[in-house]
């Protein structure tokens, strides 16, 4: 048994992967998952699907590998703040998810603060009172959906990979402490449920899985024709920054996939920010947690999969890098990409989208890059608010589909003015789940040992003059401000 199989439920995709204990990926096969939005904010999955997808993904590439007796341990990875509603005696779901990009509960969120209770959710969770995270989705549905209710005792709640392991192991009901951490109904202090937060969001506590490590023998599936020990799990972020072997206080990586999130490792101690930055638990191996500070981005690929879907105005994501070379600069056209909200450090869930500086001479190029160069500027807004918070960023790993475009790459690097650093192999999410699998099921002796898998890297080192560079962030500047003024008008 030398192979790692990760499954790795995202938020537009699930996939599985083999991994030798070199990194070296053996098997991938991946299938898309179908978003569902049924009213404007509103952004739903199928748990179903899910289950069923993911399932189909671990089955081929476990026969690409030779069958269960090639596995040596299972790692989970998932997107984070998704909750699903199941029933425990049919193990099926009660209602859809409700995904992390969803902004259903944005009048509830405020209610809160207006409340008074913002200031109390930070101290004890890290996060803020924004709809992105899973208690008050969990509220939301138990008011909303009288199933829920109705199913009593038999009510299981849980973030994705807590659903999967259920369905892998047949009722084991666990959620690492990483995915606990984005609930907001856990102090990360102690890593436990805390019950006035429960209380708060109205989550039933009965209903809720137990914490657990990210590494460990958790279970077994026998769903694949052999006995399988599940070993791994984390939210794909935290994953991520494991993948990218940021291992030591300082150390920053960005995920730039559907959203864009990046996590600098902060050490024993859970981090403070003053200027609107998240506290979250990277990982918890034998009961002790370290700790991260993050931003969160809510739109990155999935502006490029809108330009490609919605508006058709490009084929595929292969062509954004020609088309953003193609012009000399953005011609004054900037994208501000609030089409779920404003992330991190603005929280603006009533934000929306904006183009700015549209003129007869702005062409397809023009819009693509200033889609593109979005994600740099989202990100100097980060490294600004991190900066701030007293966590310097003196180089950016990042990983993720965004960043197999080079010009993206490139641009990150001459708006930050740091180097960047990518990993010739760029899916470190599944990277990560698959080195907590190793350190779980005692392939590795810790998780700097499992950072051999980690592999080569590309440096793209600034470019950018500075002149430049400040141009363009005050053209980006004055656009956002002029989309969260239009949210304090409408809002007035």
């Amino acid at each position: 048994m030398t192979e790692l199989l990760v499954i790795d439920a995202g938020t537009t995709s699930t996939r599985a992967m083999a991994f030798a204990p070199d990194g070296t990926c053996r098997a991938s096969a991946a299938a898309e998952l179908t978003q569902h939005y049924p009213q404007a904010g509103w952004v739903e999955h199928d748990a179903g699907e899910i289950w069923a997808r993911t399932h189909e993904m671990a089955a081929q590439v476990i026969a690409a590998v030779g069958g269960t007796d090639r596995i040596a341990a299972i790692g989970i990875t998932n997107q984070r703040e998704t909750v699903v509603f199941w029933d425990k005696v049919s193990g099926e779901p009660l209602a859809p998810a409700i995904v992390w990009q969803d902004r259903r509960t944005a009048q509830d969120c405020q209610a809160l603060k207006e409340a008074g209770h913002e200031a109390t959710v930070q101290a004890k969770t890290g996060l803020l009172l924004d709809p992105y995270f899973s208690g008050s989705k969990i509220g939301w549905a138990l008011r909303h959906w009288p199933q829920l209710a109705e199913a009593g005792d038999r009510l299981a709640i849980g973030t994705v990979e807590s659903w999967l392991v259920w369905k892998l192991t047949g009722g084991l009901h666990i959620t690492d402490a990483t995915n606990a951490s984005r609930t907001a109904l856990m102090a990360i202090g102690s890593g436990a449920w805390d019950d006035g937060l429960i209380d708060l969001f109205g989550a039933p506590r009965a209903a809720l899985p137990e914490i657990v490590d990210c590494a460990g023998r958790f279970a077994e599936t026998r769903l694949f024709g052999g006995a399988i020990p599940i070993c791994g799990l984390a939210g794909d972020q935290q994953a991520a920054t494991i993948g990218q072997a940021c291992l030591n206080p300082g150390d920053t990586k960005a995920t730039f996939g559907t959203g864009a999130f990046i996590l600098t490792m902060a050490g024993a101690t859970p981090p403070i920010s003053r200027h609107r930055l998240l506290s979250t638990i990277a990982w918890q191996l034998g009961g002790r947690r370290a700790y991260a500070l993050e931003g969160s981005v809510f739109i990155a690929g999935s502006l490029i999969k809108w330009l490609r879907d919605a508006l058709q105005l490009i084929p595929d994501a292969a062509c954004t890098a020609a088309l953003a070379a193609s012009v000399a600069d953005n011609g004054g056209v900037y994208l501000v990409p609030a089409l779920s909200g404003l992330g991190a450090p603005w929280w603006q869930p009533e934000a929306r989208a904006a183009i700015t500086g549209l003129s007869f001479a702005t062409g397809r190029a023009h819009l693509v890059r200033a889609a593109l160069e979005a994600m740099a500027h989202q990100s100097h807004d980060l490294m600004t608010a991190f900066a701030a918070d007293g966590c310097t960023w003196a180089t950016l790993k990042i990983d993720g589909g965004m960043v197999a475009n080079d010009w993206l790459a490139q641009d990150l690097a001459d708006m930050l003015a740091i180097p960047v650093e990518r990993p010739s192999f760029t899916e470190t999410t599944a990277l990560g789940a698959a080195m907590l699998a190793g350190v779980g099921c005692g392939l590795f002796a810790d998780l700097q040992a499992a950072s051999v898998m980690r592999g080569r890297v590309e440096p793209f080192i600034p470019k950018l003059n500075d002149r430049a560079r400040t141009a363009r962030l005050a053209g980006w500047q004055q656009a956002v401000r002029s989309v969260v003024d239009a949210r304090d008008a409408q809002l007035g």
